[in-house]
């Protein structure tokens, strides 16, 4: 996971202290770093810096140094695993959040229940994700163009919900027994 970057920075008349040492490395490598509390407790985790150009991107330019913590014994094989599992991983948690945003509010504790509105949420996106590579995408010569603007997630979800509340037959109008005063 990214490593929060913590205490004085590269540009401080000091110098960098903390976990922002990290970021002035030039290349990528391995380090140990220890977190301490305020409470004086201390944590050891094991830092990976993977060091990259940034080419002109978005008007950027010169180097920059991604860094991640990484727990365990064992030292994951590149800096560049570590960079795409976390990518990946990024991903897994897009899907999370976007989950959540279609699961059903609700205070039962059956636990069957629940998992079946999760469920239907996870399927509400993976939907969402199917009709944007096969209905919405533009096949092109090396491969298909995503425009995610043309049906967010949430527009779907208040898509669904119109047509679900027309078949429905919901009503929210409300009827008075007295004329509304102009």
């Amino acid at each position: 996971m990214p490593l929060v970057t913590r205490g004085r920075r590269p540009d401080h008349p000091d110098g960098p202290s903390g976990s922002q040492v990290f970021r002035t490395w030039r290349r990528g490598g391995w380090a140990r770093y220890t977190m301490t509390a305020k409470d004086g407790r201390t944590a050891t985790c094991g830092v990976c810096v993977k060091c990259r150009n940034r080419r002109g991107e978005r008007g950027q330019h010169g180097r920059e140094a991604l860094v991640y913590a990484w727990g365990g014994m064992a030292r994951p094989s590149s800096p560049e695993w570590v960079k795409q599992t976390y990518r990946q991983r990024f991903g897994i948690e897009t899907s999370y959040r976007q989950m959540h945003q279609a699961r059903i509010r609700t205070s039962t504790r059956d636990p069957l229940l629940r998992l079946l509105y999760v469920g239907v949420a996870l399927i509400l996106r993976n939907v969402w994700a199917w009709l944007h590579w096969e209905v919405l995408s533009q096949p092109r010569r090396g491969g298909r163009r995503l425009d995610l603007g043309q049906l967010t997630f949430r527009g779907m979800l208040l898509w669904l919900q119109h047509h679900a509340e027309e078949w429905l037959g919901v009503n929210d109008q409300v009827h008075t027994q007295r004329p509304i005063p102009k």
